[in-house]
């Protein structure tokens, strides 16, 4: 698996796992921000950009970034988030291992499977699969996307380099993807979090999320469409993760 780090000298780690589609610029703007304080990892997930290896599955990536946890990072970090496939990654990795991390950030996640979105999928992809490198269409579609402008050459340049079969098998995985009972046992503080201008399959999963974690946090962003929390404010997505980390930091010195 590739990934990119930074502020590698800090002992505390940061992992945040791109949405589908997209590539570790997901988050650069908040490692470059975090970076003073906090190892952060941005992994290429499979079947992306530069990636190493195909897509197999949310599974298959999940046991991949555990691995990688334990054999570079002593098998626990201090937060894990994620974006739409990337959230489902992550949650993943809680539902395999109770005490993965301390934390977890959940944005823009689908757990409620869709039988006919995932099987259109296949044939949408199969007749229109041409336009995908077309830069005027790309551009209507990130339009669409509700993204920040200054992603769009990046988008453009990785959407190019996604094979046709990665991409069919990761939207398949995105829209057949449901939360594993296992995970109510997970030892994370989660929060899941989702904007008000969502579809109502998110807002709906994340109240379903919520439900099946104990202790589960929630937060619907007013104003905000998908993915816009990570990819459009992220001085605001690191500022709140810090506020996480301050908050277990005054309950320890409230313990007499």
């Amino acid at each position: 698996m590739k990934l990119k780090e930074f502020g590698s000298e800090n002992r505390e780690t940061i992992l945040l796992l791109h949405g589908g589609g997209l590539s570790w610029w997901n988050y650069q703007a908040e490692a470059e921000i975090l970076q003073t304080d906090y190892h952060v990892v941005l992994p290429i997930l499979d079947g992306h950009a530069d990636s190493d290896r195909p897509f197999t599955s949310i599974e298959d990536n999940a046991s991949e970034l555990i691995a990688y946890l334990d054999e570079a990072l002593g098998g626990t970090v201090l937060l894990i988030g994620g974006l739409s496939l990337g959230a489902q990654i992550a949650l993943e990795m809680l539902a395999q291992r109770r005490d993965i991390c301390r934390y977890a950030l959940i944005e823009s996640a689908c757990v409620i499977p869709s039988k006919l979105t995932n099987a259109l999928i296949g044939p949408a992809f199969g007749s229109s699969w041409g336009l995908v490198k077309n830069r005027r269409f790309a551009k209507l579609q990130f339009k669409f996307l509700h993204m920040n402008a200054s992603f769009f050459e990046a988008y453009y340049r990785d959407s190019c380099k996604i094979a046709k079969a990665d991409m069919i098998a990761f939207l398949k995985a995105n829209t057949a993807y449901s939360l594993k009972a296992s995970i109510a046992d997970t030892t994370a503080r989660v929060h899941v979090l989702a904007g008000g201008k969502e579809n109502r399959k998110i807002l709906t999963s994340a109240e379903v999320i919520k439900s099946g974690i104990p202790g589960c946090a929630g937060h619907i962003l007013p104003r905000l469409f998908h993915g816009e929390f990570s990819l459009n404010y992220p001085e605001r997505y690191a500022a709140y993760l810090k506020a996480l980390f301050l908050l277990e930091e005054r309950a320890r010195e409230a313990v007499p």
